[in-house]
């Protein structure tokens, strides 16, 4: 039955929000959430918080549940009678597994504990499942310590099978589901992606992770719609994203009728840049500023436009 379930595709897909006030992260797992072989400030959740920090984002806790070598009954008898319901964590994730995998437990215990653990992290998160994520488990397969095994290709289809799982269950619960097993995957062609001690992920390697959550809160942090053509169609911004220079198309037919302005706005609000539009085509930057989401309104007489803009 467990094999069926693994080839059901999920409809739904949660939509991580972060909270309006400061930022209490609680990470739960392993190796793979401590950072086992990197620093403390290279570990993935504390990159988060350093990089959402840099965005604005006010962090006020990065607490980190996880020891090397723990499986879902470990996370969960470590967390049990904790009561960290009441300590008001308000984004809460989950990576765990490898070590059933690993220890050569049977996946269906681990799908029974695993769907409990994320009913935990959502209980932790106040009820609000928006503020919760699973990060997908990396395969090992793709480091030296992995290539040592008598049967390297099995390790990757084992694990292809609790990552199907993990996210079944993340996408039925409506939470979101971050596939980092697809970077762990570089690490025998890009040997900085693997700690020093040839198995866990470098510090590197836990930045390209970050990386791809940023990508995904920055589309989900604001509402609003990256083309709006119900005021003034036919203006773009290309690229998007950007490394930091972009332009700003606007048509000839606005500038011949009217004066047109720019103002860029980050998502607290504040006006970081403005300045008449005089050319279809207007080269601006954001290269001074840290990356993320940020709008852009252009005003032509009476009607105005909203674009958003992504700096990564």
């Amino acid at each position: 039955m467990l094999l069926l379930v693994l080839l059901i595709p999920a409809a739904v897909l949660g939509q991580l929000q972060l909270p309006q006030g400061p930022v209490r992260l609680l990470a739960l797992g392993d190796s793979y959430t401590i950072g086992q072989s990197v620093s403390a400030m290279a570990r993935w959740p504390v990159q988060l918080g350093d990089s959402l920090e840099a965005r604005g984002y006010e962090i006020d806790t990065v607490r980190i549940i996880a020891t090397t070598g723990w499986r879902t009954d470990n996370l969960i008898n470590a967390i049990k009678g904790k009561h960290l319901e009441d300590l008001d964590y308000n984004l809460v994730s989950v990576l765990i597994g490898v070590n059933n995998q690993y220890q050569g437990r049977p996946l269906i215990q681990y799908a029974g504990e695993f769907p409990a653990l994320l009913d935990s992290a959502v209980r932790y998160a106040g009820g609000h499942r928006e503020r919760v994520f699973v990060v997908s488990i990396p395969d090992y397969a793709f480091t030296p310590f992995g290539q040592q095994s008598a049967n390297v290709q099995q390790i990757s289809i084992e694990l292809d099978q609790y990552n199907a799982y993990s996210r079944y269950v993340a996408d039925s619960m409506h939470i979101t589901y971050f596939d980092i097993t697809p970077i762990s995957r570089l690490g025998l062609e890009q040997p900085l992606l693997v700690a020093g001690d040839g198995l866990h992920p470098s510090g590197q390697q836990y930045t390209e992770w970050v990386k791809l959550m940023l990508s995904y809160i920055d589309q989900q942090s604001t509402s609003y719609s990256p083309v709006d053509t119900n005021m003034l169609p036919g203006i773009l911004i290309q690229p998007n994203p950007t490394s930091g220079t972009f332009a700003l198309m606007v048509p000839e037919a606005y500038l011949q009728h009217s004066s047109c302005t720019f103002q860029i706005f980050d998502l607290s609000g504040n006006r970081i840049s403005e300045g008449l539009i005089s050319q279809e085509s207007m080269a601006l930057s954001l290269s001074k500023f840290p990356d993320g989401c940020y709008i852009v309104k252009i005003s032509c007489g009476d009607k105005t436009a909203i674009r958003k803009i992504i700096k990564q």
